[in-house]
């Protein structure tokens, strides 16, 4: 996380155009709300980073969130990483947490019935069911140990890192996600990793000559990233050097999948953190290509690579093509690389809100998603600094910071709202990890978001008035042919004479899980003229005159197998 330059004249101007930008939320959003509602939900959890005076990196960056559905209800579970204390400076025990939905808005704490209470420096999530036996497992990143747990279909789970050859390599990993990149029905594993640190190698380093803060990665050496070919027997085998993602100077953060060229097969984007972002086209054989540089995703406008943390893609402007959203340190910006068609990639941040009101806050987790239904992609970005003394250097940069939240209001152009939102949901706070779910099957996304070594907050997306009158429909994969939850399947759903494209993902935002359904927004259609859906493994699916209002349930090859009503909100 590179630290900014104190040079008065760049923050004069940030601080005069985020003011100049901070307007007020545009009237068709002004009846949706995200409400806290954490403490009434029975969501009790707060992150133990290990802090203890020494200001190791590790501290700095977690921790990620999820939603799963691990018993399969249909209802979004929550799963929160957890860090732990350091050796030798032990206070309390902490473990990772596993929150049962109990469908009537309120969680329950089920972590140690799940086999879950293990103790490890976690980070980061990736959800993906990788035997194909119907349920999600969960792969959590760490400082450390990584660990690979087996959903067991009964309420429980089983660490089988060892059993299923993940056992041995001991690194600081980042962000993880599920993909099929050879297409053969089976969920492979990429792994971010960030640098070459210990407690043994720690270094020091000042902001203001007097006492120790946080180094940035410029004071340590890259790592690879990990990618894990599955065998399709529970086990995988590492190809990372044979795959061509063996490069050893990445300081990778954020990992989205994409295909951003449309050949059908899924491509990887990694956001690095002071070293150029990474985009490794899928060349079909197992194989991969760096093409960061000439898509024009490696660096800024100017040439600098720039310190990447969250990553997201999507096509928000309804081009058929997915564009990237990577979240940048404080002082640079948030990207917003626009995909043209061709290989090739413009960042509109410069010249849109969403890159001026960035440029003082320090993103982490973000993501595209439609939080007014209105059928277009909005943005959402968790903020907070590193250096919680960083105003003794930098007045106009605080350590806890308030999320931005911006509207998309077609033609590629985009409103902040943050201001029109409650107040709890505005607050400041040391943001790391992002996720989305509709945690009461109202067909609308609520957000669950975490501070580093302080509480996650969990909101209900509420809509009264004309908001509440936009409808969606939320589609739920389920592979045959492809891997079972249909990940890499890219659905396009025209209503009215717009189409939506959205491919369904894990990973993306920071080190969190979203989950694994796509939801459409309508506006105020009643249904959806046509959906089509491309599966992984080729086949190819299309329905017509589809009604409002509802989770889909689609099968590879089968078409609608369940439809399950929207409930009333409470």
């Amino acid at each position: 996380m590179k630290r900014p330059l104190a040079v008065l004249c760049v923050i004069a101007l940030a601080s005069l155009l985020v003011e100049k930008t901070a307007i007020s939320a545009p009237p068709e959003s002004s009846s949706i709300q995200f409400r806290d509602i954490t403490q009434r939900a029975g969501i009790h959890f707060v992150h133990n980073n290990g802090a203890f005076g020494k200001k190791y990196l590790p501290e700095t960056m977690g921790p990620g969130v999820a939603f799963i559905d691990y018993d399969n209800e249909g209802w979004p579970d929550i799963f929160l990483v957890n860090g732990m204390d350091w050796p030798g400076h032990e206070q309390k025990q902490s473990t990772p947490k596993l929150y049962h939905n109990n469908h009537d808005g309120t969680f329950t704490d089920v972590t140690r019935k799940a086999g879950l209470d293990v103790e490890m420096y976690g980070l980061g999530v990736a959800v993906g069911d990788y035997d194909n036996d119907g349920y999600d497992d969960l792969f959590v990143t760490a400082y450390g140990q990584n660990r690979l747990f087996h959903n067991n279909g009964n309420g429980t789970f089983t660490d089988v890192t060892q059993k299923a050859g993940l056992q041995g390599p001991k690194e600081f990993s980042t962000s993880a996600a599920w993909m099929d990149y050879d297409k053969d029905g089976h969920l492979d594993l990429v792994v971010a990793n960030y640098v070459q640190w210990t407690p043994e190698t720690d270094l020091y380093c000042t902001l203001d000559g007097k006492s120790k803060s946080y180094c940035t990665p410029e004071s340590y050496k890259g790592t690879a990233v990990r990618l894990w070919h599955n065998r399709g027997n529970g086990t995988f085998e590492d190809v990372t050097q044979k795959a061509g993602l063996g490069d050893a100077t990445s300081k990778t953060l954020g990992v989205a999948v994409l295909d951003y060229d449309n050949d059908g097969w899924p491509d990887l984007l990694f956001s690095n953190d002071t070293q150029p972002n990474k985009l490794y086209r899928n060349n079909r054989n197992g194989t991969f290509s760096e093409k960061a540089v000439v898509a024009g995703v490696a660096f800024s406008e100017d040439g600098v690579a720039r310190a990447g943390m969250g990553v997201d893609a999507a096509d928000y402007d309804h081009s058929g093509y997915a564009s990237v959203l990577i979240t940048n340190f404080s002082n640079q910006m948030v990207s917003l690389y626009h995909n043209e068609g061709k290989g090739l990639f413009v960042d509109e941040a410069p010249r849109s809100e969403i890159g001026r009101a960035s440029l003082l806050t320090l993103g982490f987790g973000c993501f595209f998603f439609d939080y007014d239904l209105d059928g277009w992609q909005d943005v959402l970005i968790a903020n907070g600094h590193v250096d919680d003394d960083i105003q003794k250097v930098q007045a106009n940069v605080s350590y806890a910071e308030r999320v931005h939240l911006f509207r998309n209001v077609g033609e590629g152009k985009f409103e902040e709202v943050t201001k029109s939102m409650d107040a709890a949901f505005a607050a400041p706070r040391v943001g790391r990890g992002a996720a989305y779910a509709d945690i009461n099957n109202d067909g609308k996304l609520d957000l669950l978001l975490s501070t580093n070594g302080g509480p996650v907050y969990l909101f209900r997306n509420e809509a009264q008035g004309a908001a509440a009158a936009n409808r969606s429909l939320r589609i739920k994969l389920i592979g045959t042919k492809s891997n079972r939850d249909g990940i890499g399947g890219v659905v396009k759903l025209t209503a009215g004479g717009d189409t939506q494209t959205e491919m369904l993902r894990s990973g993306s935002s920071y080190l969190s899980a979203s989950e694994l359904v796509l939801t459409f927004g309508l506006g105020q259609r009643d249904k959806a003229d046509s959906i089509e859906i491309r599966w992984p493994s080729g086949q190819f699916d299309r329905l017509s005159a589809v009604p409002a209002g509802a989770t889909l349930t689609l099968t590879e090859g089968k078409g609608i197998t369940s439809r399950h009503e929207f409930t009333k909100p409470r």
